[in-house]
């Protein structure tokens, strides 16, 4: 609401009352006002003076401020209450914005004079204009003229009790003591969920010289996200927090599971982030506490609700914050979540709002107040003047979270009484809850995790003998007196000063994290100034719910960095220098620049912008102290889950012996078909998915192709519809789709080798290297029988030499299957050395060297590798690190699925049976073998797969054809050379001619 100048606001002159002189002991009445003008605010008390006849501003504080004045026309008269002249008063403010109780705006000029008392004075003339309701004992308005809720307040919240206290929500006031119940609208949700006035702390958003805010990508939402976003944008429009936008910048908005199972919008800021120039406003140290705590009994703890969202956006910058969604383009008026500058910008807020309150009785941490008094009397009223000034400057508290005239508090990780500041125990109780060893493995990882901190421990040696002597395989492992006595004091000895030191938010922080297949572990450690060595601040462990355990070897990692912020908050979002995060997962140094996240890592992404640190990679051999933690759960908390006795890698029966008798039960119900034949199972509808799953999905079956996957079933299901449902399902596969590569094969005119004559006479060999570690273990030696197809797969810790290369196949393959005649190979050093040459020469096999730069040459193993390498990513799709487990049941399936070039699998081609999949699969027969080994030509099956394999040679010319490659006539033998096959293939053309062709 506009007002006139009061300079001639009554004739001859203007009485005031404000300039007598007032001790501060004076009881009056005074708000919180917020002036706005021109490129600046600012926020001051206000004196509500009845006797002054106009609206005045102190001098001196107007200079201070830097405010626009104005010359009068006239000069006028002024009056004090006896009657005697004061100064005339020559000037006056240009109009400024005055907001008060922080919903009350309106556009005001003051008359300049000296006042002792207040900067401002809020004369008659104000009061009967607004007709405020006031309540004298709180200093507080309840309510406003009416016809302020057309003009003053139609742009801000409801104002303050401008609805009776039955139509108020106050939300739940359970835990809320009596004493604070007549200033229930702080704790209003509603209230909360409001736009808030504009401020001198308005967050402001400056980019760095030469950077625009880039545009982020459109996420597709489900239906029930997309029915949370109609939701949320309802609200926040009328709320008044969002309004559409046609800003340039947009960033990513999606949604996030809750713990409840309800979404959370998020939006991906981090490339707004790294342009921003960052504010570097302090938050407070707890360690700057203990003096102003000094005599305090009386505690209260204060948790102000929806605290970014009560922060505006400095006019002009809303452009910036703008985000996309599939229903429209949107931006923040108020400070959103996620960007860098929130906690400093809050932090100045609630600085600026508490000023004359902090360190006297208030310890403010951002969203979190802390009232301490000496006596209950003096501690209720401490809390009503912070309860009202958040009232006055639209802060609003969170009752449910809340803790009322406590003796003790739990405050930004230290416990908080009328004894002093001490540590919470939860943050060193990873260490205190360390159970006793129960083996030898376990009492390694706790000496180990005791070894470095050895230097601090006085007579370390000594102390942990008794636990040393336990980890001898000499020695019984038997836990004695003196070994509990021992591990009791290293661990008290862990806990205690000189080992453990009180955090200092002015020097670098190291966290160490690592994660276990059980749980997670960290360390958060300081360089100590006193002797220049690195001591443990804290310890976290955290045992992994069923459902993060399933989490990847990376996500797990992820997780446990973001526990490990969340744990230790309060010291890391405030440190004045970046913090250094130590992890054994070498890829989670790119994670803050990644393209793509999936929604968890997008959410954790968005709580690590409320942070400044860099992610670093050690070795897992120097990463024990974390380690050690993260594997505390591994045997002293028995899991609620259902422990089978074998481990969940080695069980394969159950999906496979049952599948069959579960499609008997079905046959109960639907009698089968008499197209059906006889020697094979009508696959009822019900069941024809367990089939599909069984023959595609088992462990066994190791995700084959259509082809693969048919052949399983044939062998003893059927249903009218068995090739068209199986495409089908193999088509729509997710994990193949995710694991499986393109098969087109390459540019260039194909020729088969030479057809060996029976099983293991002639191999091929290749090796698969750059695998992530299992078990220690990073290469595959690939063997393959070019006869039968069959395949062995080593898992090898490193590439061998050619002398241990021999080594491994003399034990692996010679042993089993007898020496080959030929052994095929790439250009390898293993392969084209000396002693290879030499040690076949001994054996009497010849060896053939393919091609350089033609790996087709060696397509035997070549395409073995890829086979493997489908089903081994297809077994370990969840968990990578675990290959080496799964390479026996890869084989299994490898040499269990049909080869194309024989129509046999390798184990039928090889051994002369099919292991069958399930206890009852075949009946037995006199002679051992399966009956469907017998060809319709009944032919042996050693003489009917070798006939098999020249049709499949020269089968390859019109497949090839029908894929657009035009093969040529080739001789039929490869021409033979000292140093293996001849690097040119002779084409015989029609006309007689002869064309070289390279390799």
């Amino acid at each position: 609401m506009s007002s006139k100048s009061q300079s001639s606001s009554v004739s001859g002159g203007l009485l005031v009352s404000a300039t007598t002189p007032v001790s501060p002991s004076r009881s009056c009445t005074t708000l919180s006002v917020h002036l706005r003008w021109t490129g600046s605010s600012a926020s001051c008390s206000a004196l509500i003076d009845s006797g002054a006849e106009g609206c005045f501003m102190d001098e001196t504080w107007a200079r201070e401020h830097d405010i626009p004045l104005r010359q009068l026309r006239e000069s006028t008269a002024l009056f004090a209450l006896d009657g005697s002249p004061l100064p005339r008063i020559q000037r006056e403010t240009l109009p400024l914005t005055l907001t008060v109780s922080g919903n009350h705006s309106e556009t005001i000029s003051f008359l300049i004079f000296r006042s002792p008392f207040t900067p401002v004075v809020l004369g008659h003339p104000w009061l009967v204009c607004h007709n405020p309701s006031i309540n004298w004992s709180s200093n507080s308005i309840l309510s406003w003229n009416v016809s302020c809720h057309v003009k003053c307040l139609m742009s801000a919240i409801p104002p303050v009790s401008s609805v009776s206290s039955s139509q108020e929500e106050p939300g739940d006031l359970t835990g809320v003591p009596e004493e604070y119940h007549d200033l229930r609208t702080v704790f209003s949700r509603s209230r909360a969920t409001s736009l808030p006035p504009h401020r001198s702390y308005d967050c402001s958003i400056d980019l760095l010289p030469g950077t625009t805010p880039p545009r982020g990508r459109l996420y597709s939402l489900s239906a029930p996200e997309r029915k949370a976003l109609e939701d949320y944008l309802s609200v926040a429009l009328d709320a008044g927090t969002i309004v559409p936008s046609s800003s340039p910048a947009g960033a990513g908005f999606f949604f996030v599971n809750k713990k409840d199972g309800s979404l959370r919008p998020c939006i991906d800021y981090r490339g707004l982030n790294d342009i921003t120039v960052k504010n570097r406003y302090p938050l407070p140290l707890m360690s700057s506490a203990f003096e102003i705590l000094q005599g305090a009994r009386f505690f209260t703890k204060l948790d102000l609700r929806n605290a970014y969202h009560l922060v505006r956006i400095r006019e002009g910058d809303e452009w910036k914050t703008a985000f996309n969604t599939p229903l429209g383009h949107f931006e923040y008026r108020v400070l959103p979540f996620g960007l860098a500058n929130a906690p400093a910008v809050f932090q100045a807020l609630v600085n600026d709002v508490l000023r004359d309150m902090l360190n006297i009785f208030v310890f403010v941490y951002l969203d979190d107040i802390l009232i301490f008094s000496p006596s209950l009397q003096i501690h209720v009223q401490h809390v009503r003047r912070v309860l009202q000034r958040l009232l006055e400057n639209c802060l609003f508290v969170k009752a449910e979270k809340c803790t009322f005239h406590a003796s003790s508090v739990t405050f930004l990780g230290s416990v908080i009484s009328a004894e002093g500041i001490k540590m919470d125990p939860a943050k060193v109780q990873a260490v205190i809850d360390w159970s006793v060893p129960k083996s030898r493995v376990e009492l390694q990882r706790f000496l180990g995790f005791a070894n470095f901190y050895r230097r601090f421990i006085r007579n370390f040696g000594q102390v942990a003998a008794p636990l040393t002597a336990l980890t001898s395989v000499k020695t019984c492992f038997k836990w004695s007196v003196s070994a509990q006595g021992a591990f009791d004091l290293l661990k008290n000895r862990f806990t205690s000063a000189p080992i453990l030191v009180t955090p200092d938010v002015s020097r670098q922080f190291v966290v160490e994290v690592d994660a276990s297949e059980v749980g997670v572990g960290a360390i958060l450690s300081q360089r100590s100034l006193s002797d220049d060595k690195v001591h443990p601040c804290a310890y976290f462990s955290h045992r992994l719910s069923p459902s993060e355990r399933n989490y990847d070897v990376g996500n797990r990692e992820l997780l446990a960095i973001r526990l490990a912020l969340g744990e230790w908050r309060q010291w890391l979002e405030g440190a004045t220098v970046p913090f250094v995060v130590w992890t054994d997962h070498r890829n989670l140094e790119y994670i803050r620049s990644a393209k793509r996240l999936n929604a968890r890592q997008a959410r954790w992404a968005l709580f690590f912008a409320r942070f400044e640190f860099v992610i670093s990679y050690r070795p897992g051999s120097k990463n024990t102290k974390p380690d050690a933690l993260s594997r505390l759960f591994s045997s002293s908390v028995a899991s609620t889950d259902p422990e089978g006795i074998l481990p969940e890698g080695r069980v394969v029966g159950l999906t496979v012996w049952g599948i069959e008798r579960q499609v008997k039960q079905a046959l109960t119900h639907t009698p089968s078909p008499r197209a059906c034949p006889r020697n094979l199972l009508f696959v009822p509808v019900p069941t024809r998915l367990a089939v599909l799953q069984w023959a595609h999905s088992a462990k066994l079956a190791g995700h084959p192709g259509v082809r693969g996957t048919l052949a399983s079933i044939r062998q003893r299901f059927w249903w009218p519809t068995r090739e068209h449902d199986t495409r089908r399902f193999v088509a729509a596969c997710s994990v193949c789709a995710q694991t499986k590569s393109g098969n087109s094969p390459p540019a260039g005119r194909l020729r088969p080798l030479p057809i060996p004559s029976r099983p293991w006479s002639h191999i091929a060999l290749d090796f698969v290297t750059g695998l992530p570690s299992s078990a220690g273990k990073t290469v595959i030696l690939t063997v393959v029988d070019r006869f039968s197809k069959a395949a062995h797969f080593i898992p090898l810790a490193k590439l061998p030499s050619a002398k241990e290369t021999a080594q491994i196949i003399i034990e692996n393959v010679f042993r089993i299957h007898g020496l080959p005649s030929d052994v095929v190979s790439d250009r390898g050093p293993q392969f084209t050395s000396q002693f290879w040459r030499e040690f076949f020469r001994l054996i009497g096999a010849s060896v053939s060297l393919s091609s350089g730069f033609h790996p087709q040459s060696n397509g035997q193993a070549e395409r073995a590798n890829q086979t493997i390498g489908r089903i081994l990513r297809s077994l370990s799709f969840r968990n990578p690190a675990s290959w080496s487990e799964q390479l026996p049941w890869a084989e299994y399936a490898h040499n269990s699925l049909p080869s194309s070039a024989t129509g046999l699998s390798p184990f039928q081609s090889s051994l002369g049976y099919q292991p069958p999949l399930f206890s009852s699969q075949f009946a037995e027969s006199s002679s051992g073998f399966c009956p469907t080994l017998r060809a319709p030509e009944q032919l042996p099956w050693a003489e009917y797969a070798h006939n098999s394999l020249p049709s499949s040679a020269t089968g390859l010319s019109p497949f090839q054809s029908s894929l657009g490659y035009q093969p040529p006539l080739f001789s039929s033998q490869f021409a033979e050379s000292r140093s293996g096959f001849c690097p040119t293939l002779r084409a015989h053309l029609e006309e007689g001619q002869v064309c070289t062709l390279p390799l």
